[in-house]
């Protein structure tokens, strides 16, 4: 995929409301039009920017009209193409505050070396984020909560979406996936194995969080593909099932205990 990553190209579609799927399949990135301007939710890849922003103008999305990014975390997959949207848009950049070194490249934390790659683009971001932060911006305000495990700033995002007298709530989890929480990669990285217990705790948090449309940082992990298609054919609510986020939370708890498990 990184060598050609065309070959994770996904059609973009309007999830709801003001929200857009304009990212890859490797790598979500979703977009919130506030009225005010555009925030965008991880950036992806660095060699899949085109992509996005390709697809940003399928949506109507004017690229120049990015005022905030936001970050789920530190790793190369979602931060890679943040320098050079910062370069071209002059958006502001928001990340969970133990993260910063991973994207300053003050550290090898960034994920890219574990995929073959190389991490350059290093920025600097605005806004350092901690437990209850709220991003504002025109008609929405983002709750941001502190799920760390994937990585020690792993950040949680919780918001309303709205579309005539409708409205639902988002949530977006910070990073759900093990392979950078095995005891394996924490000691060779230098990181607490307390970590996955921060992960288990933050899963009985935010699974008590109401959640009408679960969004994924990655595609499979909300199946974002199978509700594009359905949306697609007609059905306008495809990407709303108010019980698929507490599922979800207790999936990935368990995904991790069984990690912990086989380590003993």
């Amino acid at each position: 995929m990184i060598s050609e990553p065309w070959k994770g190209y996904m059609p973009p579609c309007r999830i709801f409301g003001n929200l857009y799927f304009v990212g890859t399949e490797p790598a979500s990135t979703h977009i919130i039009d506030t009225g005010e301007g555009l925030i965008m939710i991880d950036s992806g890849y660095q060699q899949s920017l085109y992509l996005m922003l390709h697809n940003m103008h399928l949506m109507g999305l004017d690229p120049m009209d990015l005022k905030y990014i936001v970050h789920t975390h530190g790793h190369i997959d979602h931060m890679g193409a943040t320098r050079a949207l910062i370069e071209m848009t002059g958006a502001k950049t928001f990340l969970g505050e133990p993260d910063k070194r991973h994207v300053t490249g003050e550290t090898d934390l960034h994920f890219a070396n574990e995929l073959g790659m190389t991490f350059t683009e290093t920025f600097t971001p605005d806004v350092l984020l901690h437990d209850g932060d709220v991003i504002a911006l025109g008609d929405t305000k983002i709750l941001c909560l502190a799920t760390p495990g994937h990585t020690p700033g792993a950040m949680s995002f919780f918001f309303d979406v709205s579309e005539g007298e409708e409205t639902y709530r988002c949530g977006l989890h910070g990073g759900m996936g093990v392979n950078s929480m095995t005891k394996a990669y924490l000691t060779s990285k230098g990181l607490p194995l307390s970590l996955q217990e921060d992960f288990l705790n933050a899963m009985d948090r935010l699974a008590e969080e109401k959640v009408d449309i679960y969004l994924g940082n990655h595609v499979m992990f909300n199946n974002t593909k199978g509700k594009y298609r359905r949306l697609i054919a007609g059905d306008r609510l495809a990407f709303v099932n108010p019980a698929e986020w507490g599922n979800s939370c207790r999936w990935a708890k368990n995904n991790m205990m069984n990690v912990m498990k086989n380590e003993t």
